[in-house]
């Protein structure tokens, strides 16, 4: 198990945030994901036997978002 936190790059409203929550369904391997607009932040429990770093930044992506390690 992994957990990280992650800048979001392009989040503006509520919606950014319920659209990357959303992920948590999405992707398996992902434990829990809390978005936070205010913090421009992402805290992401997952398990790195089943998905890695790589593939949340490509799903972050291709929501239109970037992601980086804070």
């Amino acid at each position: 198990m992994a957990k990280q936190v992650f800048t979001v790059k392009g989040m503006h409203c509520s919606a950014c945030v319920m659209t990357l929550e959303g992920l948590e369904d999405e992707l398996a391997g992902i434990r829990s994901l809390k978005v936070s607009l205010h913090k421009q932040r992402a805290e992401i429990d997952y398990d790195d036997k089943k998905i890695g770093e790589d593939e949340i930044r490509r799903a972050f992506e291709g929501k239109g978002y970037g992601l980086a390690r804070a």
